[in-house]
This record gives structure tokens, C-alpha cells and sequence, in this order.
């Protein structure tokens, strides 16, 4: 009994020795299983060889589970990818569009980056708004290839889009609405092109190309109302081509200019061709002192040189149609070039020196241009007219044909200075008298505040096509090519 009794204490000893070294089996599961199972448990190939865990990274690699960066398809889209327009163009590279949805955007847009297109998807709905305290739309400086289409831009202290210093530049479908110097703006650029655009309630113009020679661009199917200019260009010409659009009540129409307050001049070779130029007698726009001075005329060229101005449909203005007067610069910062440095390039010109001699004035004569095929009515003072104040008007070089006129100064114009043949007559009949110009600013309508101007709402204008989806053309290829004989008269527009 005794020696049971000790076998049996011996056996209890054991097993809880085993127990001491590893945890109780659960409930249910005898000792023996639990001893017997354990080899199985710790070696088994299936736990420590498992798929799941050696196969883990290829699951965090799948495609499927990847989010392409933003703009990585070439489009940074606004807002949807980036909250601001000036963000996603600082994120841009090359080629890259940004494209805004529709909303009002209230910032200065600056672009540095090369060949990036900035688009809008609706043309009315896509609105970059100055509130009058930011400077510029969108400002272009010195980047190559830069377009801006199909968007609106309003209410900026300087310029609605703008172009600096730019090799290759395109605005097209852009509105730009009161701004406070130019609609569209470009400056010492080359290589451009600003189409299916329209400006409205700026002091200084509408559309604006100035300081370059050659500037091998062009200004197609634009319409400019209610600014102290429809078009400026001080300044700017060879390979300059204005056509195909609508100038209508601002203080004057198309007015290129000379002026040593800007380089590259004097103002020439630009060309001026089927055109609709007509009411701008509007003494309610804002406008700068020249607006005011040149307010009542269609097409005028004050001081400009061996410009081409053609098959234009122009009328209803108070002083002429088409006038080819001199433009008085006081505060000159050079003297006046002669024409043997008329052909020199805007990148040589500014590279030279000005004058020792620098005399207070200048008067820059209009010379040497050309004015045919147009339809000119309805002028108060003259149809078609040229007068020179520094040199007798019969040497300037000007001539005259072909055109529908109905007066003239002065009188008898076509057969004074025609552009086939001799001409013959006298000069001093019924002349233009510009200098009167001066005494009329004196009392001519002032200026109307940019911000406070009543303007018409803008018509009806066209989106880009397929604006959503059409792809990216920089511009870098921008060919000014126009078959001045496949080019005609415009109709009277209803």
C-alpha cells in the first residue's frame, strides 16, 4: 500500500515538473496530446514557409493599388489636383497643360516655365479676377512657346494677359474685361499670335503689340470695344499682320504709333488688312491722352512708316477714316532716326547708344505707306487724309489708291499722290489742319475711371473647341503667311 501510494506521489511529482516549463493545455485536451502534438506544432514547414507572408510584397506593389501623381498625364487640373492656377503652373514642365474648371480664380498668374499651355474649359465660366488690387492676369515673362486660351480675365490694375520679353507666344478665346492698361499685352516679343479674342474697358487698348522689329506675329478675328484704343503698337512691325477684325466704339480704332519711348523705332512695315473699323467716337471709355487725342478716327498711323493698310471696311467716324498724320513726343529720349536705319533689327537698335545730342521734342511724319482697296464713309472731317508738319505733306511719300471714298484731305487725294503713276494738283486744297488736333483735347470728354466705365456685357463668344480634350500646341511655330490678293472687303455688318 505504502509503495502505491509512493508511485503514485512520484507520477504527480513528474508531471508537475512538466507543467512548470510550458503553458496549461486548454481544457478539453489531454496532457498526452499536448506533449505528443508539440514537435508538430514548432516545425511544421506550412507556418513558417507560409505564401502569404513571403508573397506580402508583391500584394503592396500591385498596380491597382498605385495613385499616379498629380499632373503625371501632362494635365494639372484646377481645382481638382491643385487648389490654385499659380500652383499647378509652378508644378508644370514643358509641353504640360493646365487646365481650370469653371470658377473665379482672384490671383496674379506668373509663368516662367517654357511651352506650357494654360486653358480654360469654358471660356465665360473660367474667370481670373483682379478685384482691382492685383497687377496682371496672367503675366508671361520671358518663357518661350507659352499659350493662354479659352478664359476670362478682368479687373486687374494693369493688364489681363501679358506678354514680356517672349520668343513664340499665343493668346487665343481669352475675354479680358477693365483692365487698367491693355486687354492683351505684348511687349518686346517676337514670334506671337492673339486670335478669337476679345478687350474691352482699357484706357490704353484693347489689343496691344509693341517694341519689336521683326515681330513676325499676328492679330486675327478680334474684337475691341469701348477702350481709349481698339489696337496700339508703338514701335512694332516687319512681318506684322492685323485682319480680320472689329474695332467699334472706342475713342479711335487702330492706332500704331512712333515714339523713342519705347526701342525699336520708329513704328513700321505693319499690315492692316480686312478690318471692320467703325463708330469709335466714344467719349465715355477711359482712356489715356493720346486715346483722347486721336478720339473720332478709324484707322490712324500717327508717325508711322511703309505700313500696308488695305481692304477695310471703315465708317461713321468724326474726324477721318483713315488718316496718316505726325506725332508730336515731347520729352524725346534719342534724336530721330534716319531712314537708312529704318531697317535696322530691334536687336541691334537696342545695343546702340542714344544720341549725344538729345533734342527736347520730336515729331515723327507718317511716310512712305500705302492705302488701297479700302471702303471708306460716313467721316465728318475726311474719308481718307494725310498731312506732314515737319516736311511738306507732298514729300512724305504716301499713296493712295483704289479706295471707295467720298472725301478727301486734302481734296482730290487719289490723283495728288496715286500709287500707279504720277500725280498732280494742289495740296493746298481743303487740308487736314491736324495742328487744330491739339485745341480740341482741351476741351475733348476726359477720361472715365477704368473701374466705374459703364461697358456693355460682352456678345455672345465662341469656347475653343473641344477645349476639354484637344491637345496641347505651343507656340513655337506661329507662321504669319497672308495672301494680301485672296483678301477682301468685309460686309457691312448688320
Amino acid at each position: 500500500m505504502k509503495r502505491k501510494l509512493a508511485v503514485a506521489l512520484a507520477a504527480v511529482l513528474i508531471l508537475a515538473a512538466c507543467g512548470s516549463n510550458d503553458a496549461a493545455p486548454a481544457a478539453g485536451i489531454s496532457t498526452a496530446a499536448a506533449e505528443t502534438e508539440a514537435p508538430a506544432v514548432t516545425d511544421a514547414p506550412v507556418k513558417t514557409d507560409a505564401p502569404a507572408e513571403t508573397d506580402a510584397p508583391v500584394a503592396t506593389d500591385a498596380p491597382v493599388e498605385t495613385t499616379p501623381p498629380a499632373g503625371a498625364d501632362g494635365v494639372l487640373r484646377v481645382p481638382k489636383e491643385f487648389g490654385a492656377i499659380q500652383e499647378a503652373v509652378d508644378a508644370a514642365a514643358p509641353g504640360d497643360l493646365v487646365l481650370v474648371s469653371p470658377g473665379t480664380y482672384n490671383e496674379a498668374v506668373n509663368v516662367v516655365t517654357d511651352e506650357i499651355t494654360i486653358r480654360g474649359t469654358d471660356r465665360a465660366g473660367v474667370v481670373l479676377d483682379g478685384e482691382f488690387e492685383l497687377d496682371n492676369g496672367i503675366r508671361v515673362l520671358g518663357a518661350k512657346g507659352v499659350v493662354v486660351e479659352n478664359l476670362t480675365t478682368q479687373n486687374y490694375t494693369s493688364n489681363g494677359v501679358f506678354f514680356t520679353s517672349a520668343i513664340g507666344y499665343r493668346a487665343s478665346y481669352v475675354t479680358a474685361i477693365r483692365n487698367g492698361d491693355y486687354g492683351v499685352y505684348a511687349f518686346d516679343s517676337i514670334n506671337g499670335q492673339i486670335d478669337n479674342s476679345y478687350g474691352s474697358g482699357s484706357p490704353d487698348a484693347g489689343f496691344y503689340i509693341g517694341q519689336c522689329f521683326p515681330c513676325d506675329s499676328i492679330v486675327d478675328n478680334v474684337i475691341a470695344e469701348h477702350n481709349g484704343l481698339g489696337y496700339s503698337g508703338t514701335n512694332s512691325g516687319g512681318n506684322l499682320v492685323i485682319k480680320n477684325s472689329t474695332f467699334r466704339n472706342n475713342r479711335a480704332g487702330i492706332v500704331p504709333n512712333s515714339g523713342s519711348y519705347e526701342l525699336c523705332y520708329p513704328e513700321r512695315d505693319t499690315t492692316i488688312v480686312s478690318n471692320i473699323v467703325h463708330s469709335n467716337n466714344q467719349a465715355d471709355t477711359p482712356a489715356i491722352d493720346v486715346a483722347i487725342l486721336a478720339m473720332g478716327n478709324g484707322i490712324l498711323a500717327p508717325g508711322g512708316i511703309d505700313n500696308t493698310i488695305t481692304k477695310n471696311l471703315v465708317f461713321n467716324h468724326d474726324k477721318t477714316g483713315i488718316g496718316l498724320v505726325p506725332f508730336l513726343e515731347e520729352g524725346a529720349n534719342d534724336d530721330m532716326p534716319t531712314p537708312d536705319e529704318w531697317e535696322i533689327g530691334c536687336a541691334e537698335q537696342r545695343e546702340q547708344p542714344p544720341a549725344d545730342e538729345i533734342p527736347g521734342a520730336l515729331l515723327w511724319e507718317a511716310q512712305n505707306n500705302r492705302v488701297t482697296l479700302n471702303d471708306v464713309s460716313d467721316s465728318r472731317v475726311a474719308d481718307i487724309a494725310v498731312e506732314g508738319v515737319g516736311m511738306a505733306t507732298e514729300e512724305l511719300g504716301n499713296c493712295w489708291g483704289g479706295n471707295i471714298f467720298t472725301t478727301s484731305a486734302p481734296q482730290d487725294l487719289e490723283n495728288l499722290a496715286p500709287c500707279e503713276g504720277q500725280g498732280s494738283g494742289d495740296w493746298t486744297l481743303g487740308m487736314l489742319n491736324v495742328l487744330t488736333w491739339l485745341v480740341d483735347i482741351e476741351t475733348a470728354p476726359p477720361s472715365v475711371d477704368y473701374k466705374d466705365a459703364v461697358i456693355p456685357d460682352p456678345p455672345e463668344l465662341p469656347n475653343m473647341p473641344d477645349a476639354e480634350t484637344a491637345p496641347v500646341d505651343p507656340a513655337t511655330n506661329i507662321i504669319v503667311d497672308v495672301d494680301l490678293d485672296a483678301m477682301v472687303v468685309p460686309d457691312m455688318p448688320a
